[in-house]
């Protein structure tokens, strides 16, 4: 933004001004954040008045902040110094509402170079008046030009895709889940809290000693779900398989278990739950400033894919993303560099399986590679590279070369920038929704919704 000011003497009574903003639900987070206001009223998702409704009022001084922001910019610019202001309300914004303010110079006084101007804040949609007041600065007394560009941009740690997955999941008949061994608090929690919210059904297979125990630990009551007694954790993987392939569950949960305990059950070559592709693991990620989900794979299960598994690992996440409401799923195939190296097998491999989506051996996505993680991600980053495709630069799904890239890749999504995974095993009959123990209960909400509607929709 371009920022001009304009001085004392160049200011007449009846000078005007006016800016327009859109509130959202992240300016209100952001605003309580900074000011240590966290009233309920001002949150996107809290009811702060006990009415059921959840109200997401902009705050009085939010509202006002918007004044200030035109006496800053604008009129007189930069350089302005607060001497008072002076607010009344007249109604409220909310989230979502467009607003502009606006300021009138209405007085000029030469001693200390002030200026009086009349403020108002007015909801474009309708008119109506927000706020009103009087505003009395210094103005400025040199000219001041600047570009407010380089000014630090804010990122906030909300994860509106993952709210996005629930309230798509949220019309869907709840999911029968076989839950294995979830014999400790969180794992036993999770499952509850997807029940919660009619994401899931779960069946509990475990000790049921140990699911008491958590359940007790946790304050909730298990009546009305049905628990199933197997102490032995593979036995009980056994039994939640069986319940899938007889058609009593449509999906597999981990609890306190190991994951090759679970995986080696549905594996099995006569009892287990093979589909014909290869199973392969998904994180769908939810990244903080990132305006689509993003899928990683594969990070839990293949550990050096080879190309044949590296087209499974690429249609699986293509089908997830179509479940997930991805019209057109775009896949970066990832290496070190962006272009074809003979001695970098993940390069060689990325270009195979470039050209077989071409050829309709991979189907419902477009897939391009090797891209590198920059020029995946980054359209600038692409563009600088030279790199023309529909995908580059816009990947919302990422095939990682082996197991470690994509561990490490996730990870640092997590810890770094602060996202929040959803985790899932496909290639089986049903979704296995994998969640490792140092998950919280957004995430584990999140794969459940992603199971939910990857069955809907494989299932339809």
């Amino acid at each position: 933004m371009h920022i001009e000011n304009r001085t004392f003497d160049e200011i007449r009574v009846g000078d005007t001004a006016e800016l327009k903003r859109l509130v959202t639900v992240d300016d209100l987070l952001v605003f309580a954040n900074v000011s240590g206001n966290h009233n309920p009223l001002h949150i996107f998702n809290a009811d702060g008045d006990g009415d059921g409704q959840n109200e997401a009022i902009a705050p009085g001084l939010f509202v006002g902040a918007l004044i200030s922001a035109v006496l800053g910019n604008i009129l007189p610019g930069a350089g302005t110094r607060y001497h008072a202001q002076s607010f009344r309300f007249h109604a409220r914004a909310h989230a979502g509402d467009e607003l502009i303010s606006r300021v009138t110079v209405t007085g000029k006084a030469e001693a200390g170079q002030i200026l009086t101007l009349s403020t108002e804040v007015r909801r474009i949609a309708d008119d109506a008046l927000i706020l009103s007041g009087e505003a009395e600065v210094e103005a400025p007394r040199a000219r001041i030009a600047l570009d407010s560009a380089n000014l630090p941009g804010l990122i906030v740690q909300r994860h509106r895709h993952f709210e996005k997955l629930l309230e798509q999941a949220a019309p869907l008949p709840a999911l029968v889940t076989a839950v294995i061994s979830p014999e400790e608090p969180k794992s036993l929690g999770g499952a509850l809290l997807a029940q919660d919210h009619t994401l899931i059904s779960p069946v509990l297979i475990g000790a049921r000693a140990k699911i008491e125990a958590a359940a007790q630990e946790i304050g909730r009551d298990l009546s009305g779900i049905e628990i199933l007694d197997e102490p032995d954790h593979a036995a009980a993987a056994v039994r939640g398989v069986a319940m899938v392939r007889e058609g009593k569950a449509g999906a597999l949960m981990k609890g306190h278990l190991h994951t090759d305990v679970l995986l080696r059950a549905t594996l099995d070559k006569d009892a287990g739950l093979r589909a014909g592709r290869r199973f392969t693991h998904v994180f769908v990620m939810d990244v903080p400033g990132l305006a689509h989900p993003l899928l990683v794979t594969d990070a839990a299960i293949n550990i050096s894919p080879d190309l044949k598994t590296k087209v499974d690992i690429v249609q699986n996440a293509i089908d997830l993303a179509l479940s997930l409401g991805i019209a057109e799923p775009k896949v970066g195939v990832l290496s070190a560099v962006e272009t074809v190296n003979p001695d970098l097998p993940s390069s060689i491999d990325a270009a195979l399986l470039s050209k077989m989506a071409e050829r309709g051996q991979i189907t419902g996505g477009l897939v391009d590679g090797p891209l590198a993680m920059d020029n995946a991600v980054d359209i600038a980053a692409a563009r600088t590279k030279g790199i023309l495709s529909p995908v580059a630069g816009r990947a919302e799904v990422l095939v990682v070369p082996d197991i470690d890239a994509g561990n490490m890749l996730a990870k640092q999504l997590t810890f770094i920038s602060h996202a929040e995974a959803a985790g899932l095993v496909l290639g089986a009959r049903v979704p296995i929704i994998l969640n490792s123990r140092a998950d919280d209960d957004m995430s584990r909400l999140a794969s459940c919704a992603v199971a939910a509607l990857h069955h809907a929709r494989t299932s339809a």
